[in-house]
């Protein structure tokens, strides 16, 4: 009897996390096990990755192939170099923190349309003064005052 190392996928639809599982290679994908050894969360960051070493030392040393994705997972858990028998293989994760993003700077060329949220504020807010003196100013027209002193002393009044 053929047996695998594979993942059984569970979870829901764009949500998945996957079992550790020993199989025999002509069973369904979720379909029958002989055993479960670990888990794997790939949408958690970061991504965890629980493997019982013990199990799938003995597994791996009685014949069982595991598929790429379980042999890159074991190899990220030092499993796999354990069985391999490779100097320096521990079964420590190595898991990176999350790296912060780079400050944008825009191109040269790019730098004369890219305003900042300050320069997009102050616009907001000139247009809007600008449209009060236009209203105070057609105002002061339908009021009918002609002269133009009494349309500025109008508009430094409002």
């Amino acid at each position: 009897m053929a047996v695998k190392i594979r993942l059984k996928r569970l979870g829901k639809i764009r949500a998945p996390y996957y079992r550790i599982v020993v199989a025999d290679a002509r069973t369904k994908r979720d379909g029958r096990v002989i055993e479960e050894i670990g888990q794997y969360h790939p949408t958690e960051h970061p991504s965890v990755i629980e493997v019982d070493s013990a199990r799938a030392l003995y597994w791996l040393g009685v014949g069982a192939q595991p598929t790429e994705q379980v042999a890159a997972l074991l190899k990220l858990t030092g499993d796999w170099g354990k069985f391999k028998g490779e100097t320096g293989a521990s079964t420590e994760n190595r898991v990176e923190g999350r790296k912060e993003k780079a400050q944008f700077a825009p191109d040269a060329k790019k730098a004369s349309v890219v305003r900042s949220k300050e320069q997009i504020a102050d616009a907001e807010a000139a247009t809007k003064a600008d449209a009060e003196v236009d209203q105070v100013v057609a105002d002061a027209i339908d009021s009918g005052s002609t002269t133009s002193q009494e349309t500025a002393a109008q508009v430094q009044n409002s």
